[in-house]
């Protein structure tokens, strides 16, 4: 890697750098080398932290940035700096990019069309349905679904996505190196494998609070726009939005029930003006042409719902996408026995037409 990868990479090591400071190195206002080269009593008239002259003054920036680099390469990682022409032109183009990128994967696609999906951790049935379906048609077209790699939508995304056999990034809010949340480990394992992972904290940074806020920028300056499938007032997937909004991208929202406190985010930006999400034409609409024209015309189409039989039809009716059913209402309302009704819930199940809850509960999929 050459010296000015090497400076990048030192600039994110600074604690303490003022985002006024980094932007303007962005922008080009001074060169990044004879940045680095500043007296402790130049860097004061900037008006600099003094953990974060005591980093450049003292060369110690330098030196994590190198001894970095040196590891990565055992790890199977990557870095991607703001000089490398494998930096994504979309993030690129943000107010406040990141100066360097850890990354774990084909870091090719995060230069390919894109669309950004996010909401709530604790979704309901039907958020889960409707945000795993999305991405499941997104990836299918040939989009990459970006997200974060949390616990609820941000991982029905992500799964929507491999389902297609297509292509995901999870952004993190810890470093490339830890695993959270925990329970999302064979997720975690998948993205990497067969999509990209992305964070521009160190590895082994831990998942602290005031890292979300940062990485949300990430997650939307990555995309073309940006899907809040459900969201309560005050969410991170609103902040994702906002800045969605601030970078010049689209926002699209999944109209809920006015009663339910998850519909407030994405009620409350159509009312804004994000345009509502029916089905995925209306996200594919307002995609540039420059980026519908890339998509191959060959995979245009969601890969078909298996076909229920007649039987598997009858109880397929009793359930609903949005509430849960046990198998004992089930039992009473299909007037089946319990073994031709299991057989016939497992047949559902492998289908991908039913999804089973802890407890024997079971709903509905979106097809």
């Amino acid at each position: 890697m050459n010296q000015e990868s090497l400076l990048w990479l030192a600039l994110a090591r600074v604690p303490g750098m003022p985002a006024r400071v980094t932007r303007s190195l962005v922008k080009g206002e001074r060169p990044l080398s004879s940045f680095f080269r500043l007296s402790r009593k130049s860097l004061q008239g900037l008006r600099l932290p003094e953990k974060s002259i005591a980093a450049i003054a003292g060369g110690s920036a330098i030196r994590t940035a190198e001894q970095e680099l040196c590891e990565l390469p055992k790890l199977g990682l990557s870095l991607v700096t703001l000089d490398s022409p494998r930096y994504p032109r979309l993030l690129r183009q943000i107010h406040d990019p990141p100066p360097a990128l850890y990354c774990a994967g084909r870091i090719e696609i995060l230069s390919g069309p894109s669309v950004a999906l996010v909401g709530s951790r604790r979704p309901t049935v039907y958020g889960r349905e409707v945000s795993r379906k999305l991405a499941r048609e997104l990836s299918a077209l040939g989009i990459c679904v970006v997200s974060g790699l949390a616990r609820g939508v941000d991982s029905e995304a992500h799964w929507g996505a491999l389902q297609e056999e297509g292509v995901t990034v999870g952004v993190l809010g810890c470093g490339i190196d830890v695993v959270y949340p925990p329970e999302n480990g064979e997720l975690f394992r998948r993205v990497r494998e067969e999509g990209c992972l992305v964070s521009e904290f160190p590895r082994g940074s831990p998942p602290a609070r005031h890292h979300f806020p940062a990485r949300n920028r990430i997650i939307s300056g990555l995309a073309h726009g940006t899907v809040v499938t459900q969201a309560a007032k005050g969410s991170g997937s609103i902040i994702t939005a906002n800045l969605a909004l601030e970078q010049g991208r689209d926002v699209w929202a999944v109209p809920g029930a006015i009663t339910l406190s998850l519909s407030w985010g994405p009620n409350w930006l159509i009312q804004q003006g994000a345009k509502a999400v029916l089905s995925v034409q209306d996200v594919l609409e307002e995609l540039p042409r420059s980026v519908l024209e890339r998509l191959e015309a060959g995979s245009a189409q969601p890969s078909p719902a298996p076909k229920a039989t007649a039987a598997e039809e009858e109880v397929l009716d009793l359930l609903a996408v949005d509430t849960m059913l046990h198998i004992d209402a089930i039992l009473t309302r299909s007037g089946l026995d319990l073994a031709a009704l299991s057989d016939i819930l497992l047949g559902l199940e492998l289908k991908g037409l039913i999804r089973q809850s802890p407890g024997r509960q079971y709903s509905r999929r979106l097809s």
